[in-house]
C-alpha cells in the first residue's frame, strides 16, 4: 500500500495503562527515527480524553507523566466509530479490554486502517481466527502486540538460537511472576474476561517459545489460571523447555521477568530487575552482554511504523501466529485445575 512521505498518523483506542504505554512508545519511536504523529485518541472516560493519566503497571514506561498528550493538539473521541471515520488516522493501536479487541480491530480494518492490537488478541482461538480472516482479506496491516519478540534481551536470544552461536539449546527456562495488576482491578479480578495469568501474562513466554523453537509436540501444564508451569515437549529440539507464569503474589512483590538458557557451549541469563540484565557464562567466565536501549513496546511500534512507511507486508508476528498460540494455550488450560 503506497502512502505519502510524511509521518504515519497514529490513533490510540483505550487510554488505560497499555494505551498510555503505546503513546509513550510512539513518542520514543518518532524520536528514534520512525516518523509518526499522534492525531487522535478514543476512550469512554472524559479525564483520559483530556490527557490525564491514572494508575501505572509493572514496568517502567512513560505512562506516569503529568499529561499523556496535549489535548489541544489532537482529536479526542468517546465513540470508536467516530475515530475510525477520521480520514487522518492511518494506524490504530487497540488497547481496550481483551473481550473487545477482535470486534474493534475488524471495524478498524474495514475502515481502511492499519491495526496494532494488544495481547491477548482474544481469550479463545475461534475469535483470533475470525480476526485473522479479516486481516487476510484487508489491504492494510494487522499485527498482534507480542512485545517479547522485540525486547532487546529476547531479540538477542532469538538471534543466538537461530545462528547456533553457542551450539544447540539444551535447556530454556522462562519465569514471569507478579502480584495482581493494580490497574483496572475489577477487570483483572475476573478470569472469565482476562483468562487469568495463563492468557494475560504467561502468553508472553509461550509465544516466544513458539517463535524460537516452533510449535511443541506436546504440552504438560500444572497449576491454575493464576499460577502455572508448562513443560514444552519437542521430539526434535531442546529436551527441557519450561515457562512459569503467575500473578498471585502478595502486593508489593517485585515483578520478575527472567530466562536461563543453557546452550552446548554457554549459558545466558536475563533478569529485568538486575544491572546488567543479561549475563553470558562461557569458558569459565561470566560477562555482561550490552543491549540496545529501549524496550519491546518501542520495538513493536517501530517495526509496524516502518512497515507502513515502506509498504512492507513482512511482519515479525502475525494474527495467524496469534491464532496458533491461542490454540496451544487452550491445550495448556485443559490440564489446569
Amino acid at each position: 500500500m503506497t502512502r505519502d512521505e510524511g509521518p504515519v498518523r497514529i490513533a490510540v483506542l483505550g487510554l488505560g495503562f497499555m494505551g498510555r504505554t503505546h503513546i509513550g512508545a510512539y513518542r520514543a519511536a518518532n524520536e528514534a527515527g520512525s516518523a509518526n504523529t499522534l492525531v487522535a485518541v478514543c476512550d469512554a472516560d472524559a479525564d483520559r480524553r483530556a490527557g490525564k493519566p491514572g494508575a501505572v503497571g509493572n514496568l517502567e514506561t512513560d505512562a506516569a507523566e503529568d499529561l499523556m498528550f496535549d489535548p489541544a493538539a489532537l482529536a479526542a473521541y468517546e465513540d470508536p466509530a467516530e475515530l475510525f471515520a477520521n480520514p487522518e488516522v492511518e494506524l490504530v493501536s487497540i488497547c481496550t479490554h481483551t473481550d473487545s479487541h477482535v470486534d474493534l480491530a475488524i471495524q478498524a480494518l474495514e475502515a481502511g486502517k492499519h491495526v496494532l492490537v494488544e495481547k491477548p488478541v482474544a481469550l479463545h482461538s475461534i475469535e483470533v481466527e475470525r480476526l485473522a480472516s479479516a486481516a487476510a482479506a484487508s489491504a492494510t496491516l494487522c499485527m498482534p502486540a507480542h512485545c517479547m519478540r522485540f525486547w532487546p534481551g529476547w531479540v538477542w536470544l532469538k538471534e543466538q538460537i537461530t545462528a547456533g552461536t553457542y551450539g544447540a539449546v539444551r535447556s530454556a527456562v522462562f519465569r514471569r511472576l507478579a502480584s495482581p495488576p493494580a490497574w483496572s482491578a475489577d477487570f483483572y479480578a475476573n478470569s472469565e474476561r482476562t483468562g487469568g495469568a495463563l492468557i494475560d501474562l504467561h502468553i508472553h513466554d509461550a509465544d516466544f517459545i513458539r517463535w524460537c523453537f516452533g510449535p511443541p509436540d506436546a504440552v504438560e501444564s500444572a497449576g491454575d489460571l493464576d499460577h502455572l508451569t508448562t513443560l514444552y515437549r519437542y521430539t526434535s529440539g531442546p529436551r527441557h523447555v519450561v515457562a512459569e507464569g503467575g500473578w498471585d503474589h502478595t502486593p508489593g512483590f517485585p515483578f520478575q521477568m527472567r530466562y536461563v538458557v543453557v546452550f552446548e557451549e554457554a549459558t545466558a541469563e536475563f533478569d529485568l530487575g538486575r544491572d546488567p540484565q543479561l549475563v553470558l557464562s562461557k569458558g569459565g567466565e561470566s560477562h555482561p552482554v550490552e543491549l540496545p536501549a529501549g524496550d519491546g513496546y518501542l520495538g513493536e511500534v517501530s517495526h509496524l511504523i516502518d512497515a507502513i512507511r515502506t509498504g512492507s507486508t513482512a511482519l515479525r508476528c502475525t494474527i495467524e501466529e496469534a491464532a496458533a498460540l491461542a490454540r496451544m494455550l487452550e491445550r495448556e488450560r485443559e490440564q489446569l485445575t
